[in-house]
């Protein structure tokens, strides 16, 4: 697994993590709400991250390999995506909080975690900004999708007569 709840300490302490998804002593059945948040995290990365069936994606960009991302364990994986979906699962969890310290703090990150995510995608306020290069593994052109080259022209002249 790309990201667990016991790393989630680096942006909460675990008493306030519990407190927020109502662990108690021997239930830990909560646990599911920041394996949910996790997973969820991954995914907003992941959509970030992966060419769509936009024309605009074919001009040049890079195109990341999420899986390749995202299977990494260890000290392999990329430490700034690492945060950034730290950052992210903790504003899904913290939803249930009615801590507005914690929530304000939490969603300042989340925030940063968008527009940075915005910034390597190119969309959004920075559609025309050059997008950033992090050092993320690139597909190949061989794995992409419909790697053909395109057609165009015209039709033939029409005549009157």
């Amino acid at each position: 697994m790309f990201l667990t709840k016991t790393e989630l300490k680096s942006v909460i302490y675990e008493y306030q993590l519990n407190d927020i998804i109502e662990v108690t002593t021997g239930n830990t059945t909560n646990n599911d709400i920041v394996t949910m948040a996790i997973d969820a995290a991954i995914e907003e990365i992941k959509s970030y991250l992966s060419p769509n069936n936009q024309g605009r994606w074919n001009d040049g960009r890079k195109r990341y390999d999420v899986t390749a991302i995202f299977a990494a364990t260890g000290t392999s994986r990329n430490a700034l995506i690492l945060e950034l979906c730290k950052s992210m699962a903790l504003y899904y969890a913290c939803r249930l909080a009615n801590v507005d310290v914690i929530e304000e703090k939490v969603k300042n990150r989340y925030d940063r975690a968008i527009d940075w995510l915005e910034k390597v995608a190119g969309i959004g306020k920075y559609a025309d900004a050059p997008a950033l290069n992090p050092d993320l593994p690139v597909l190949t052109l061989e794995d992409t999708p419909e790697n053909v080259p395109f057609r165009f022209g015209s039709k033939e002249k029409f005549n009157h007569e």
